[in-house]
């Protein structure tokens, strides 16, 4: 487990070999690119990728309920073409079934009043036709109307009114304001409704007939993606007289590579190492079989390219954390099944493969806790058996489990502390986290003391805290000593940290969610357990059948919480609780400059 370390080149060449040299340089594939022109430039073709064109169309074409016989020859094939022609089609059917659904609207809307045409200016001695929906409750207001009026259709709720009137009527004439129910009669809308309908039929037929390109849509998406980093690493050279010069972080063991290609090409080419002033990407390391944890950190944040990689940290202790919250060999197991079940397919790629090993880490450490806590489904084992003889923990005893939580989380803050402390050796600052750990044990060691009347625990503990409290006073600043006020305001600094063992303490008692969490899913299984029996005993003959659905629904519910828990809680206690004590700056991850398909 490591950061890769990186040297950062430079590589100048004339400006008519630049396309030929970003092309070879994507090729080789281990180079991650660095701006030297300013982010507008860089994010002028953000817009229009023509990667982000191709997944628009697959996914509307994979969308259409229908699909062709999928083409296998690319003779007429052109991946713009297509392209186009689907997102042009997508965004006419779009405009059509827009137009149809405000039709429906209106012809809804018109229904009531039945079909009919206005009749032309002059013909009603210049009298119009006012439309009003008013409710039954309302009518009887219109007893004092002096309109002239008349129910055209009416149903439970609304009374359909039309007025004749030369102008249209004061507000306060009628309980309602007025209807709009348009020139068109309901006829031609109707009409329109089935020419539109016909419309989308054909156009639905051509999107069937465009699917039969999915498959080659899919090949060919590679192709574009790779396109358009190629033309965005166009943006980001800087170009001056003639000249290029292009910037990339690039892993120490691909220098010698680089190095001859650049030669190869008549580049000239600068290697420089790291500074302060630089802040280059995060590439991290890790055995394949253990990389799920590298996956893990990359999600919730990438380390800084200065600090150090949690993956394996995070590995281990996120299926330990899983397994003590499931707290169960029976739920472990059918975890087991389904992973068995999905093992094949999760080895098609490699982050599949990475999350499979994890998966199965977890699976494991909660087969074994679970055999160690006795629990089965919720049912402990048989009396004076096997299992039994080999049962340690006890999810019963609330006092011992909370210990074991407690002494869980001392242990994992403390080595984050460790680790900070090896990562600071150069400096004296290494001190305050060695402090820190004396804190949490001493604390815990006194705690335990009180508990039990132990004497000598108790005297440990307090001569820890007092040793953590001293290097934390003294060795918490950065500032060097010159004289003697500078161990003034060191101490003052010390003082100011001391103000985080609330936070110390906090954290600490974040990792009894571990007990309570197994404990709450043991005593849903139990419950579930009970009540199927009493059901069975209580209902002879369809008993058991209500027995077994109960016991079935009732688990499966009580996996999914427990799946829910360990993912939530076991990412937590690493995302939060460690990464507090020792993962402080974040970094960005590495990205090659490579050509995506070429490698599986």
């Amino acid at each position: 487990m490591a950061i890769v370390k990186l040297k950062k080149l430079t590589f100048c060449g004339l400006i008519e070999d630049k396309a030929k040299v970003l092309e070879q340089l994507q090729t080789l594939g281990n180079l991650h690119l660095i701006s030297q022109t300013s982010s507008k430039r860089a994010r002028e073709r953000d817009g229009g990728k023509q990667s982000d064109r191709v997944i628009e169309a697959l996914r509307y074409l994979h969308s259409c309920p229908n699909k062709r016989h999928q083409a296998k020859h690319a003779k007429t094939f052109h991946v713009d073409q297509v392209v186009d022609e689907v997102l042009k089609l997508k965004s006419k059917i779009r405009e059509l079934s827009d137009r149809f659904d405000l039709l429906q609207k209106r012809i809804r809307e018109l229904e009531p009043w039945g079909d009919f045409r206005l009749p032309e200016a002059g013909l009603l001695a210049e009298q119009r036709l006012w439309f009003y929906i008013i409710p039954k409750r309302m009518m009887k207001q219109l007893r004092g109307c002096n309109q002239v009026w008349q129910t055209v259709y009416q149903n439970n709720l609304f009374c359909y009114v039309v007025v004749i009137s030369e102008t249209e009527p004061p507000e306060h004439a009628l309980p309602v304001s007025r209807t709009h129910t348009g020139s068109q009669p309901l006829s031609v809308l109707e009409e329109q409704r089935s020419e539109l309908e016909l419309s989308l039929e054909d156009l639905q037929a051509q999107r069937e007939s465009l699917t039969r390109w999915i498959a080659l849509l899919t090949l060919h998406f590679n192709e574009s993606v790779n396109l358009d980093d190629l033309k965005q690493a166009q943006t980001l050279t800087r170009d001056e007289a003639g000249v290029f010069a292009l910037q990339g972080w690039l892993p120490e063991k691909y220098l010698q590579r680089y190095l001859q290609f650049a030669e190869a090409q008549g580049l000239a080419v600068l290697v420089e190492e790291p500074t302060t002033a630089d802040t280059p990407p995060t590439l991290l390391v890790n055995p394949p079989l253990l990389a799920g944890g590298e996956d893990l950190v990359n999600f919730y944040q990438t380390p800084n390219y200065q600090g150090w990689d949690p993956s394996l940290m995070v590995f281990f202790s996120f299926a330990l954390f899983f397994a003590i919250i499931t707290s169960d060999a029976g739920y472990a197991a059918v975890f087991a099944g389904i992973l068995a079940g999905k093992w094949r397919r999760l080895g098609q790629n490699i982050k599949g493969r990475r999350i499979r090993v994890l998966a199965a880490t977890a699976i494991l450490l909660s087969i074994i806790w679970g055999i160690l806590c006795g629990s089965y489904f919720g049912y402990g084992p048989q009396a004076d058996g096997i299992l039994e003889t080999i049962q340690v923990f006890d999810l019963k005893d609330f006092d011992g489990m909370m210990r074991f939580s407690i002494a869980v989380g001392v242990i994992h803050i403390a080595l984050a502390n460790l680790i900070k402390a090896w990562q600071l050796r150069a400096s004296s600052q290494a001190l305050a986290p060695i402090g820190w750990i004396a804190m949490v044990s001493g604390g815990f060691c006194y705690w335990l003391g009180m508990d039990s009347g132990t004497g000598i625990l108790q005297t440990t503990g307090q001569v820890a805290l007092g040793l953590g409290a001293l290097l934390l006073l003294l060795f918490s600043s950065e500032r060097k000593v010159k004289h003697w006020s500078d161990w003034f305001w060191r101490s003052v600094t010390g003082v100011e940290s001391l103000i985080n063992i609330t936070k110390l303490f906090g954290d600490v008692l974040s990792y009894m969610r571990l007990f309570a969490l197994g404990l709450a899913g043991a005593s849903l299984a139990l419950t579930f357990n009970n009540l199927a029996e009493q059901v069975f005993h209580a209902l002879p003959g369809p008993g058991l059948f209500f027995a077994i659905l109960i016991f079935v629904l009732g688990h499966a519910l009580n996996l999914l919480l427990c799946i829910l828990s360990g993912l939530v809680h076991g990412l937590r206690l690493n995302f939060i609780e460690f990464y507090n004590w020792s993962v402080s700056d974040e970094g960005y991850p590495f990205k090659a400059f490579s050509k995506k398909g070429v490698n599986s």
